[in-house]
């Protein structure tokens, strides 16, 4: 792996600070979205597509949703949001039911079992990334768990 730039914002970094900072954004983009493409190979018992598993943990973490809002959230044309809910209620792992003030729409719901899938999906995600982790030395983790804090914060800004 290419060693990266160093960075920093010292006022006499000189002219290649800026060029350092764009080094590390890059370098960040595509390392988190490595280790996502490895974390997202760790499926659940139904093997489910990442776009499917997307809209149970959206379902999980937010509740009961239309498929409109769903697709709103997902940034996806609502026909094609009608089609991964309708593949994830063939599975039984969300339900339809009647929305309480409009009748021309539903309600999307998860179901036992796909809330179950969600918990198997993440904990072998969890798994996988632990036995990463442990392959790493002490420092090593203390950096990563302080990177984790910064990219989260650069996630909510």
């Amino acid at each position: 792996m290419p060693e990266s730039t160093p960075v920093t914002d010292a006022p006499h970094a000189g002219p290649h600070a800026g060029r350092a900072r764009e080094a590390l954004g890059s370098d960040l983009r595509i390392a988190t979205a490595r280790l996502t493409r490895r974390m997202r190979a760790q499926r659940g018992e139904a093997e489910l597509p990442d776009h499917l598993f997307t809209v149970l943990a959206l379902l999980f973490r937010e509740g009961p949703s239309t498929p409109g809002a769903l697709a709103e959230h997902e940034c996806i044309r609502p026909p094609s949001m009608t089609r991964s809910v309708n593949a994830l209620v063939d599975l039984g792992f969300v339900s339809k039911i009647e929305h309480p003030t409009d009748g021309r729409q539903v309600v999307v719901e998860l179901t036992d079992a796909g809330r179950r899938e969600v918990h198997e999906t993440r904990r072998r995600r969890d798994a996988w990334l632990t036995r990463r982790l442990a392959e790493l030395t002490a420092d090593e983790r203390r950096t990563l768990a302080a990177a984790s804090e910064l990219m989260t914060r650069v996630a909510r800004s």
